[in-house]
């Protein structure tokens, strides 16, 4: 999760310099936009929708190719969301970081009884890194780009992160290049090229640090409910499980205390369906 933090905040706070990278346009006149659609909310940190003068480019960044629900699936739902919501032209790229042989990151498309569904895929190992290296906002991502010398390559990353100006930005480009070179390299080779305390004083650094406790918390409370539900009900439908695994750590304290009231498990069903699918407020 380190990873896929470390690139929404790239593309967050560098979108022009990801939509010039992307899709050749150069403009500073950029939204970025919420990362919950409506319907069943989806979320991930992972994913990133940048506005543009009447089209988005919808970013997806992947460490490995393995998905709960599959990819392809996944880019036609985000697609179609995005559409109902925004109505314009949608570019989505979907950018693998670590390299592997798995046929999946090869696909560009879904494909169903009556639909076909493509999106632009991009593989970083097969990248030429030297749009990348020109880039301070593009730095961590060329540590995982095409090379025949790894090592001499980080070094050349290493250089350019020394060279930016300003203090702040240097300290937080450090901190996501340190992360993402992580994929690629040992960590001695990554420390002896960069300070540990630049990482710490940065702005990602202490944000993946916080999301990590976060997850932690979530973890704790989430197995704590699942066997409380399991215990009370033998055993919860697939769906069900799915649906309490996407709720925040609020919602999953509240739910734990709503589950002394329970007595059956479609109690539990219309809970869920008050927080997924609330009614309107009806007016006397």
């Amino acid at each position: 999760m380190a990873y896929d933090n470390t690139c929404k905040y790239l593309a967050e706070h560098y979108p022009a310099d990801f939509a010039k990278w992307l899709l050749s346009i150069d403009t500073s006149d950029i939204q970025v936009l919420k990362t919950e659609l409506n319907l069943e909310p989806i979320r991930a940190d992972s994913v990133t929708f940048l506005q543009m003068a009447n089209q988005i480019l919808h970013l997806e960044f992947q460490t490995t190719p393995k998905s709960t629900t599959p990819l392809d699936f996944r880019m036609l739902d985000y697609y179609t969301r995005l559409k109902r919501e925004y109505w314009c032209e949608i570019k989505q790229v979907v950018i693998f970081l670590q390299a592997t042989s798995s046929e999946a990151v090869f696909q560009t498309q879904y494909i169903d009884t009556n639909t076909r569904h493509s999106y632009r895929v991009i593989r970083l190992w097969e990248e030429d890194p030297t749009p990348l290296l020109a880039n301070p906002a593009l730095l961590p991502l060329a540590t995982l780009a095409r090379t025949d010398s790894p090592a001499d390559l980080l070094t050349q990353v290493a250089a350019s992160v020394d060279m930016i100006e300003e203090t702040d930005e240097r300290q937080n480009i450090s901190a996501c290049v340190q992360v993402l070179a992580g994929l690629r390299f040992d960590k001695s080779l990554i420390t002896q090229l960069f300070r540990e305390e630049i990482m710490q004083e940065s702005v990602i650094y202490q944000d993946i640090l916080q999301k990590g406790e976060e997850r932690g918390k979530k973890q704790e409370a989430l197995q704590l409910i699942l066997r409380q539900l399991t215990r009370r009900f033998t055993a919860i439908e697939p769906e069900i499980e799915q649906q309490i695994r996407t709720l925040s750590i609020t919602q999953l304290e509240d739910l734990a205390e709503a589950l002394l009231d329970f007595s059956s498990q479609s109690d539990l069903v219309n809970y869920l369906g008050n927080i997924f699918f609330p009614q309107p407020n009806q007016e006397d």
